[in-house]
C-alpha cells in the first residue's frame, strides 16, 4: 500500500526505461543531425531572471511562468523564474557573448522548459525543446532561412518513420503586403489570426470570419483565393504574380520565398517543401520565412515543427541588429504523439551484454569479462542476483541484446558462448585469445 501518492505530477513525461530509451535515440539523432549540419551546441541555465523572461513574454504566457522559490530567503520571491522557450534566453546569451561569438552564429539548444499550461493529452507543462537557429550582427543572408528548413527536415527525416515528411513554407510579408495594397493594415492582426486557424475550421467558417470584419465581398473572395494557394514553388509563384498586387513588401515576400524554396530543391527536397498561404504562424515576432512541418499521413497530430524569421532577436536588451531565423522540435510532445500512432521503431536496446555468472564462484570471473567489454566501450550489466540460472536468464533477456553465461566449464575450456536474444545465434569466443583482439566481442 503506497504511503503517499507517488504518481509524476500532471503535464510531466516519465518513461519505462525501454520507452526513455526510444525517447532518447531520438534526442540523440536530434543533436547529432544539429551538430552534422554546422550548427554549435550551447546550454543556458534553466532558471532565469524575471524581468528577462518577461522582456518578451506578454498575455497568458506571462501567466504560464513558473517563479522561483525561495523560502530560505526574505527577498522578494518574483526575481528569477524558469524558462518557458529557448528563444529569450539565446537573446540574453547573445547579447551578454557578443564579442566572443562568431557570426552569422549557428547555435543548437536542446534542453528542458517549463510552461504552466493547463495539463492536457500530448501536451505539457515540462517539456524538451530541440531548437536551431542562425543570428547574424546587423544583416543576415535569406539563404541561412533555407539553410534551417533543410537542417530540420534532414533531422525528422532520420527518424525512419516510413511516413512522409512535409515543410510548407511561406512568408510573412506577402500576406502583409498585400493587405497594405488592400487598405487593410488596421484589420491585419484580425486577418492574420483568421488564416492562422484556417486549418480548424471549414472555408465557410474561414469566409464568415472574414466578413464580419465587414470586408466587401470582392476583397474576401481575393482573400480566401489567397489562403488557398499551396503547392510546388513555380505554381504559386505565377499564381502570386497572377494576383498583380502592386506592393514593394509583397514584391519582396514573393522573392524570398521563391530563393529559399529553390534552395530546398537545389539540396534535394523538392518533394518535401511546398509553398502554403495558410502558413503565417501566430507569433508576432516573425517578419519574413515561416514554416510549419506536417505528417500528412497524420494529419490529425497537427504541425510537429516550426519556426520562422525575425526581424531583430535582442530588440529587448540591446540597440544593436541581430537578425535572425530559427526553428524548434517539441521533443516531449513529437515523442507522445508519434508513440501514439506506432511511428517510433523500437530500434534501441537497454544494454549491450548482460553476462550471467552460474553461481558466486564465478563473480570474480564475470567482473574481468566485463572489464574486457566495457573497455571496448560495450554497456555491460552483470546479474548477481538470484539463485535459479533460468531467472536470471529471463531477467537478462529483458534487459540486454546478448547474454553470456560463464560457469564452471566455460571456465575450465576458456571459451565462452554470446547469444543474441533478437535472432537466438549464438558464437563462441576464446577469453584468452590474442591473435585477432579486433574480433573480440563482435557483434
Amino acid at each position: 500500500m503506497k504511503k503517499i501518492n507517488t504518481a509524476p505530477i500532471s503535464g510531466t513525461q516519465e518513461l519505462t526505461p525501454r520507452e526513455q530509451a526510444k525517447f532518447d535515440r531520438l534526442k540523440t539523432l536530434i543533436s547529432s543531425s544539429y551538430h552534422q549540419h554546422g550548427f554549435l551546441n550551447i546550454e543556458t541555465p534553466t532558471i532565469e531572471r524575471t524581468e528577462i523572461l518577461l522582456a518578451k513574454a506578454g498575455g497568458e504566457t506571462e501567466k504560464q511562468i513558473y517563479r522561483v522559490v525561495k523560502t530560505s530567503s526574505a527577498e522578494s520571491n518574483d526575481k528569477e523564474s524558469l524558462r518557458f522557450d529557448h528563444t529569450v534566453p539565446l537573446a540574453r546569451y547573445v547579447v551578454e557573448h557578443e564579442n566572443d561569438l562568431h557570426f552569422p552564429f549557428k547555435v543548437s539548444q536542446v534542453g528542458v522548459n517549463f510552461r504552466g499550461e493547463r495539463a492536457q493529452k500530448g501536451r505539457f507543462r515540462e517539456f524538451y525543446q530541440c531548437d536551431i537557429d542562425v543570428i547574424g550582427r546587423n544583416s543576415l543572408p535569406i539563404a541561412y532561412d533555407a539553410d534551417v528548413i533543410a537542417t530540420l527536415l534532414s533531422t525528422l527525416l532520420s527518424f525512419e518513420l516510413n511516413t512522409p515528411v512535409l515543410a510548407r513554407v511561406s512568408n510573412r510579408k506577402i500576406l502583409s503586403g498585400l493587405l497594405e495594397a488592400l487598405d487593410l493594415v488596421e484589420k491585419s492582426k484580425d486577418i492574420f489570426n483568421i488564416i492562422d486557424h484556417a486549418e480548424k475550421v471549414t472555408p465557410e467558417q474561414t469566409k464568415t470570419s472574414l466578413e464580419e470584419l465587414g470586408l466587401e465581398k470582392d476583397i474576401v473572395k481575393k482573400l480566401t483565393a489567397f489562403i488557398d494557394l499551396n503547392g510546388e514553388r513555380s505554381e504559386v509563384i505565377k499564381s502570386l504574380g497572377n494576383l498583380e498586387i502592386s506592393n514593394e513588401t509583397f514584391s519582396e515576400g514573393i522573392l524570398e520565398l521563391d530563393q529559399v524554396l529553390y534552395l530546398l530543391e537545389s539540396a534535394g527536397f523538392k518533394e518535401q517543401a511546398i509553398a502554403d498561404m495558410k502558413i503565417v504562424r501566430g507569433l508576432d515576432y516573425y517578419t519574413g520565412t515561416v514554416f510549419e512541418f506536417i505528417l500528412p499521413e497524420y494529419k490529425n497530430i497537427g504541425s510537429i515543427c516550426g519556426g520562422g524569421r525575425y526581424e531583430n532577436l535582442t530588440k529587448y536588451f540591446t540597440d544593436k541588429s541581430f537578425p535572425g531565423v530559427g526553428g524548434s522540435i517539441g521533443l516531449t510532445r513529437l515523442f507522445y504523439v508519434l508513440n501514439e500512432c506506432g511511428l517510433v521503431a523500437d530500434k534501441t536496446h537497454l544494454l549491450d551484454y548482460a553476462i550471467v555468472p552460474v553461481s558466486e564462484n564465478e563473480f570474480d570471473e564475470a567482473m574481468i569479462v566485463a572489464r574486457k567489454l566495457r573497455n571496448k566501450k560495450y554497456s555491460t550489466t552483470i546479474v548477481f542476483a538470484g539463485k535459479n540460472l533460468g531467472d536470471k536468464l529471463t531477467y537478462a533477456t529483458k534487459v540486454s541484446k546478448n547474454g553470456i553465461v560463464i560457469g564452471e566449464a566455460e571456465i575450465n575450456s576458456e571459451t565462452l558462448k554470446s547469444k543474441n536474444f533478437e535472432t537466438g545465434e549464438t558464437s563462441e569466443i576464446n577469453i584468452n585469445a590474442e591473435a585477432n583482439p579486433e574480433d573480440f566481442w563482435a557483434d
